[in-house]
């Protein structure tokens, strides 16, 4: 098994990495802001639903396919960048409405849990990235590698749950403020769909 130590120390690295600003606690962050911290948790979870995916890939080695071929690289980013378009668009379009943060909003938390599933699982950056970095902290001689590489992802979401969460509930408090003034709501909604476009771009120029 991984030794206490080695799990601790992965723990604080999962830790660092789920603070430094990234697509995913961006996305959390705006959700949270524009609908509630209910709906922020509830893509987090999504988000981390995605990650429970990606570990998988890494631990039979599909994760190795998007490192290899740019077909299916490309493929999955594009599919990525259209769906993050298709939530700018949303964003823009309730722009001119007040948001209740109270009541259930056009979308149901479903929709926001598999939001945050898909945000997550059309990234091959992830698959990518735990190929990378979960291996460093695996041994072979300490026993099963895709055992190894499954506690590892476990550790990784229960992290990125306590940073994301944190980020969701703070946003939350801020967009109920916000929420006040129809004005600052729409300007909340354009910023949202800002991001959501700026966040395709950046998954549409991301390389291998």
């Amino acid at each position: 098994m991984i030794p206490v130590e080695m799990l601790l120390a992965f723990f604080v690295a999962s830790l660092a990495l789920g603070v430094a600003p990234g697509p995913d606690n961006i996305f959390v962050m705006t959700q949270s802001a524009v609908h509630g911290r209910v709906v922020g948790l509830v893509v987090t979870l999504g988000l981390c639903t995605g990650l429970i995916v990606h570990t998988l890939a890494v631990a039979l080695g599909v994760a190795a396919v998007f490192q290899t071929s740019a077909v299916a690289f490309t493929a999955l980013k594009i599919v990525g960048a259209c769906y993050l378009l298709y939530l700018a668009w949303l964003a823009f379009r309730a722009s001119a409405a007040k948001v209740d943060l109270h009541n259930n909003l056009s979308l149901n938390l479903w929709q926001y849990y598999r939001r945050g599933i898909i945000m997550n699982v059309t990234n091959p950056k992830v698959s990518i990235f735990f190929l990378a970095f979960l291996p460093q902290f695996a041994d072979p001689e300490r026993g099963a590698l895709t055992l190894q590489i499954a506690i590892l992802g476990l550790i990784f979401i229960i992290a990125t749950i306590l940073v994301f969460g944190s980020v969701a509930l703070l946003a939350g408090i801020l967009g109920e403020r916000f929420n006040r003034s129809t004005r600052a709501q729409r300007a909340m909604n354009w910023l949202a769909a800002t991001v959501f476009a700026g966040l395709a771009l950046k998954l549409v120029m991301t390389e291998r």
